[in-house]
């Protein structure tokens, strides 16, 4: 049996983070000891890997619940798991287009400020006003 101290040192989840999973549902509420701390098992620290792992992964709570039901069931073809793993995907590639839009903006700035001083700071011009740098060169 795991303290909970335990069980965040052994998975690196933090300790509020690990009763916060419990709360949602995505733990099973630990046994108490005599002196009612709790208590969890290999099965908990198991499934809370699994958490961590997913929540690495950016799923969400309830993709990360899904996929839990689902692997209480052997036998269920994985139709459901995949689509979860594809959704993410895509949710993961808008994320990487979107930052590279950004790094774009953010180079554009950057590169247009030849000031010496923040009056003459062409960052902070561009911020005021979007079309300033592009019209600048």
């Amino acid at each position: 049996m795991f303290s909970i101290g335990d069980l965040s040192r052994r998975t690196g989840v933090k300790v509020p983070t690990i009763r916060y999973y419990e709360q949602m549902g995505l733990l099973e509420a630990a046994e108490r000891s005599e002196g009612n701390q709790r208590r969890f098992g290999k099965r908990e620290l198991e499934r809370l890997a699994f958490i961590r792992h997913a929540r690495d992964l950016g799923l969400t709570i309830e993709s990360i619940r899904e996929l839990i039901d689902l692997s209480g069931h052997a036998e269920k073809p994985c139709a459901d798991a995949d689509r979860i793993a594809k959704e993410q995907l895509a949710s993961v590639r808008d994320r990487i287009a979107q930052l590279k839009r950004l790094e774009k903006e953010l180079e554009r700035i950057a590169l247009c400020c030849t000031g010496e001083t923040v009056g003459d700071c062409h960052v902070i011009r561009a911020l005021s006003n979007h079309a300033l740098c592009a019209t600048d060169h």
